[in-house]
Protein backbone atom coordinates (compact mmCIF):
# COMPACT_ATOMS: atom_id res chain seq x y z
CA UNK A 1 0.00 0.00 0.00
CA UNK A 2 1.20 3.52 -1.23
CA UNK A 3 1.65 5.48 2.95
CA UNK A 4 2.99 8.46 0.94
CA UNK A 5 -0.23 9.90 1.57
CA UNK A 6 -1.03 8.04 5.38
CA UNK A 7 -4.52 6.85 6.01
CA UNK A 8 -6.97 10.14 6.21
CA UNK A 9 -9.32 10.03 3.35
CA UNK A 10 -9.03 12.83 0.50
CA UNK A 11 -6.73 11.39 -1.85
CA UNK A 12 -5.30 13.90 -4.82
CA UNK A 13 -7.78 12.67 -7.41
CA UNK A 14 -4.73 12.27 -9.43
CA UNK A 15 -3.60 9.72 -7.30
CA UNK A 16 -6.20 7.14 -9.42
CA UNK A 17 -6.30 6.19 -12.70
CA UNK A 18 -9.95 7.38 -13.67
CA UNK A 19 -11.93 8.84 -16.97
CA UNK A 20 -12.80 12.28 -15.05
CA UNK A 21 -16.23 10.29 -13.97
CA UNK A 22 -14.95 10.10 -10.29
CA UNK A 23 -15.84 11.58 -7.03
CA UNK A 24 -13.96 14.08 -6.23
CA UNK A 25 -11.58 15.06 -3.80
CA UNK A 26 -13.45 17.51 -1.62
CA UNK A 27 -16.64 15.21 -1.84
CA UNK A 28 -14.85 12.19 -1.37
CA UNK A 29 -13.40 13.29 2.28
CA UNK A 30 -17.25 14.23 2.76
CA UNK A 31 -18.42 11.15 1.76
CA UNK A 32 -16.06 9.01 3.89
CA UNK A 33 -16.94 11.33 6.86
CA UNK A 34 -20.14 10.12 6.93
CA UNK A 35 -19.61 6.24 6.43
CA UNK A 36 -16.93 6.65 9.31
CA UNK A 37 -14.74 3.40 8.10
CA UNK A 38 -14.00 1.05 11.56
CA UNK A 39 -12.06 -1.59 11.85
CA UNK A 40 -13.02 -5.06 10.30
CA UNK A 41 -15.82 -3.27 8.81
CA UNK A 42 -17.10 -4.05 5.02
CA UNK A 43 -17.91 -1.42 2.17
CA UNK A 44 -20.15 -1.61 -0.85
CA UNK A 45 -19.14 0.70 -3.45
CA UNK A 46 -21.65 0.61 -6.32
CA UNK A 47 -20.54 2.35 -9.40
CA UNK A 48 -17.39 2.02 -7.89
CA UNK A 49 -15.78 3.54 -11.10
CA UNK A 50 -12.08 4.09 -10.37
CA UNK A 51 -12.46 2.75 -6.86
CA UNK A 52 -11.12 5.87 -5.29
CA UNK A 53 -14.14 5.31 -2.44
CA UNK A 54 -13.59 1.65 -2.10
CA UNK A 55 -10.05 2.11 -1.45
CA UNK A 56 -10.07 5.17 1.02
CA UNK A 57 -12.46 3.27 3.38
CA UNK A 58 -10.27 0.39 3.39
CA UNK A 59 -6.94 2.37 3.99
CA UNK A 60 -8.79 3.97 6.39
CA UNK A 61 -9.02 1.64 9.15
CA UNK A 62 -7.15 -1.52 10.15
CA UNK A 63 -8.85 -4.21 8.52
CA UNK A 64 -11.78 -2.63 6.34
CA UNK A 65 -12.41 -4.60 3.19
CA UNK A 66 -14.76 -3.10 0.61
CA UNK A 67 -16.33 -4.89 -2.29
CA UNK A 68 -16.53 -2.38 -5.40
CA UNK A 69 -19.74 -3.19 -7.75
CA UNK A 70 -19.14 -1.49 -11.29
CA UNK A 71 -21.17 -2.72 -14.81
CA UNK A 72 -18.88 -1.64 -17.25
CA UNK A 73 -15.80 -3.80 -18.23
CA UNK A 74 -13.22 -1.40 -18.76
CA UNK A 75 -14.22 0.52 -15.70
CA UNK A 76 -13.76 -2.47 -13.30
CA UNK A 77 -10.47 -2.87 -14.61
CA UNK A 78 -9.18 0.32 -14.01
CA UNK A 79 -10.44 -0.02 -10.62
CA UNK A 80 -8.56 -2.93 -9.96
CA UNK A 81 -5.34 -1.43 -11.44
CA UNK A 82 -5.87 1.18 -8.76
CA UNK A 83 -6.49 -1.09 -5.80
CA UNK A 84 -3.25 -3.16 -6.58
CA UNK A 85 -1.99 -0.04 -6.41
CA UNK A 86 -3.17 1.70 -3.66
CA UNK A 87 -4.93 -0.92 -1.55
CA UNK A 88 -3.62 -4.52 -2.49
CA UNK A 89 -5.70 -7.17 -0.95
CA UNK A 90 -7.99 -5.29 0.76
CA UNK A 91 -10.64 -4.41 -2.08
CA UNK A 92 -12.61 -6.86 -4.31
CA UNK A 93 -14.27 -5.83 -7.59
CA UNK A 94 -17.67 -7.79 -9.08
CA UNK A 95 -18.87 -6.98 -12.26
CA UNK A 96 -22.55 -6.72 -13.47
CA UNK A 97 -25.75 -4.68 -12.97
CA UNK A 98 -25.64 -3.64 -9.07
CA UNK A 99 -29.14 -5.35 -8.51
CA UNK A 100 -28.01 -8.35 -9.80
CA UNK A 101 -24.27 -8.58 -8.25
CA UNK A 102 -25.43 -7.05 -4.97
CA UNK A 103 -27.74 -10.79 -3.54
CA UNK A 104 -24.68 -12.83 -3.48
CA UNK A 105 -23.14 -10.42 -1.32
CA UNK A 106 -22.47 -10.50 2.36
CA UNK A 107 -24.15 -7.95 4.16
CA UNK A 108 -22.35 -4.41 4.49
CA UNK A 109 -21.64 -2.56 7.14
CA UNK A 110 -21.72 0.55 4.87
CA UNK A 111 -22.97 1.34 1.68
CA UNK A 112 -21.67 3.93 -1.23
CA UNK A 113 -23.39 4.38 -4.01
CA UNK A 114 -21.85 7.47 -6.79
CA UNK A 115 -22.35 6.06 -10.11
CA UNK A 116 -25.82 5.28 -12.07
CA UNK A 117 -27.99 5.54 -8.23
CA UNK A 118 -31.13 4.30 -9.09
CA UNK A 119 -34.38 3.64 -7.11
CA UNK A 120 -34.22 -0.36 -7.71
CA UNK A 121 -30.35 -0.51 -6.87
CA UNK A 122 -30.65 2.00 -3.61
CA UNK A 123 -33.50 0.21 -2.00
CA UNK A 124 -31.79 -2.88 -2.39
CA UNK A 125 -28.77 -1.29 -0.70
CA UNK A 126 -30.72 -0.43 2.04
CA UNK A 127 -32.21 -3.65 2.24
CA UNK A 128 -29.15 -4.79 3.13
CA UNK A 129 -27.58 -3.13 4.77
CA UNK A 130 -26.71 -4.17 8.92
CA UNK A 131 -28.14 -2.64 11.67
CA UNK A 132 -26.39 0.47 12.23
CA UNK A 133 -25.24 0.60 8.76
CA UNK A 134 -24.43 3.81 7.36
CA UNK A 135 -25.17 4.26 3.43
CA UNK A 136 -24.24 7.68 1.72
CA UNK A 137 -25.59 8.41 -1.99
CA UNK A 138 -24.26 11.26 -4.96
CA UNK A 139 -26.45 12.38 -7.75
CA UNK A 140 -25.62 15.16 -10.17
CA UNK A 141 -28.67 14.46 -12.16
CA UNK A 142 -32.35 15.91 -11.80
CA UNK A 143 -33.27 12.37 -11.95
CA UNK A 144 -30.69 11.21 -9.14
CA UNK A 145 -31.94 14.01 -6.98
CA UNK A 146 -35.52 13.23 -6.98
CA UNK A 147 -34.67 9.70 -5.83
CA UNK A 148 -32.35 10.80 -3.43
CA UNK A 149 -35.28 13.28 -1.98
CA UNK A 150 -37.81 9.95 -1.90
CA UNK A 151 -35.24 7.86 0.04
CA UNK A 152 -34.71 11.39 2.77
CA UNK A 153 -38.70 11.23 2.95
CA UNK A 154 -38.86 7.44 3.68
CA UNK A 155 -35.84 6.94 5.67
CA UNK A 156 -34.66 10.11 7.73
CA UNK A 157 -31.15 11.08 7.85
CA UNK A 158 -29.65 14.14 6.28
CA UNK A 159 -30.30 15.66 2.31
CA UNK A 160 -27.23 17.94 1.54
CA UNK A 161 -26.19 19.78 -1.30
CA UNK A 162 -21.99 20.27 -1.71
CA UNK A 163 -20.59 22.62 -3.78
CA UNK A 164 -17.26 23.19 -4.11
CA UNK A 165 -15.28 25.70 -6.19
CA UNK A 166 -11.65 25.76 -7.20
CA UNK A 167 -9.47 28.65 -7.27
CA UNK A 168 -8.00 28.44 -11.36
CA UNK A 169 -5.85 31.05 -13.20
CA UNK A 170 -7.99 34.06 -15.21
CA UNK A 171 -5.42 36.03 -17.03
CA UNK A 172 -2.88 36.81 -14.59
CA UNK A 173 -5.17 36.47 -11.80
CA UNK A 174 -7.15 33.72 -10.31
CA UNK A 175 -10.84 32.71 -10.09
CA UNK A 176 -13.21 30.65 -8.71
CA UNK A 177 -14.20 27.74 -11.16
CA UNK A 178 -17.18 25.35 -9.50
CA UNK A 179 -17.39 21.52 -9.88
CA UNK A 180 -20.48 20.21 -10.66
CA UNK A 181 -22.65 19.89 -7.49
CA UNK A 182 -23.32 16.86 -5.85
CA UNK A 183 -26.54 15.89 -4.04
CA UNK A 184 -25.72 13.68 -1.09
CA UNK A 185 -28.26 11.58 0.84
CA UNK A 186 -26.47 10.51 4.21
CA UNK A 187 -28.79 8.11 6.67
CA UNK A 188 -27.79 5.62 9.75
CA UNK A 189 -29.93 2.49 9.95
Amino acid sequence: MDTEWGTTPGLPDDAFEHDGLITKRHQRAGALAFLRPLPGQLLWDIGTGSGAIAIEWARAAEGAQAIGVERKPERAARARRNIERLAPGRVEVREGDAVAVIGSLPAPDAVFLGGGVTASALEACWSALRDGGRIVAHGVTLETEGVLADMFRAHGGQLARLGVEIAEPIGRFYGWAPLRAVTQWSCAR
